[in-house]
């Protein structure tokens, strides 16, 4: 049975398409079948894959609109384990033309379960907001991973989301777990980086991720070169904490175990 994990923040720019990306390539890596799925109008997603836009004909918008077959839209990428469901700014207007739907916030909870025994993991990166789209997500998801920025306003709007997923779980998916909080954007070097992530621990306690995603040069340039990090610069930091992360992901904790991921089989192709 597949681990569907919506990757959720309505505050944009903590490094939600970043994790959902280098966390998907990092389990691929490891021989795990892993299928991310585009939510996001920006799609952002399949360009930091090498999927340019404008290259597909169909995008998540036609299965969540129009009821394609979520099978039909699936892109291969770079690597052998890793496919991607591409986004399209048709989905601007997905709001608007489910709103008379009755099972607007099912869609892509049926479409997912044509698919998922054939995945180990499914990872879906949802828009920086709390609309049709993301409740989707989190209606057909078993759990969902929270990156925050580490900021002044690390905080700001968490609340709503966790005012969200309590509504979900309440209203259409009990089931709903939170995977874990994820610190991004950590600068081990500022006081503000070690107040946050003081801050954070204090609200989440084990919830938060041990973890944490440095400000990284090459994890920025990656994206412009359609690559996970993995593939642009293993020996990056960024992609020694994708890793480590994906670790936590498999095992629950990375200190728990070994070396079973440094060099997981696949890595010795790229």
């Amino acid at each position: 049975m597949s681990r569907i994990i919506a990757i959720a923040n309505q505050k944009g720019g903590v490094g939600k398409t970043t994790t959902a990306i280098n966390l998907a390539a990092s389990l691929a890596a490891a021989d795990m079948k892993t299928l991310l799925i585009d939510l996001d109008p920006q799609s952002n997603a399949g360009s930091g894959l090498g999927i340019r836009k404008g290259t597909y004909l169909r995008s998540t918008y036609h299965v969540l609109v129009h009821n394609e077959p979520l099978a039909s839209i699936i892109q291969s990428t770079e690597l052998e384990a890793l496919f991607l469901a591409p986004a399209s700014r048709e989905l601007v207007g997905a709001t608007v033309e489910l709103s008379q739907e009755s099972t607007r916030d099912q869609r892509l909870k049926t479409a997912i379960g044509a698919v998922e025994a054939n995945y180990d993991f499914i990872f879906i990166d949802c828009p920086p907001s709390l609309d049709i789209l993301t409740v989707n997500a989190l209606v057909a998801a078993q759990s969902v991973l929270i990156p925050i920025q580490c900021e002044y306003f690390a905080l700001e709007g968490v609340s709503e989301l966790m005012e969200t997923l309590k509504q979900i779980r309440k209203y259409r998916n009990p089931d709903l777990e939170i995977e874990g909080v994820l610190l991004t954007m950590y600068d081990d070097r500022t006081n503000l980086s070690n107040q946050v992530m003081q801050d954070l621990k204090a609200f989440f306690g084990d919830q938060l991720f041990s973890t944490v995603i440095p400000r990284n040069i090459r994890l920025g340039e990656a994206p412009s070169h359609g690559r996970p990090i993995l593939l642009y610069d293993i020996k990056s930091r960024g992609a020694e904490s994708y890793i480590r992360l994906a670790k936590e992901i498999i095992y629950g904790t990375e200190k728990s175990i070994g070396e079973g991921l440094e060099r997981p089989v696949g890595y010795a192709r790229y």
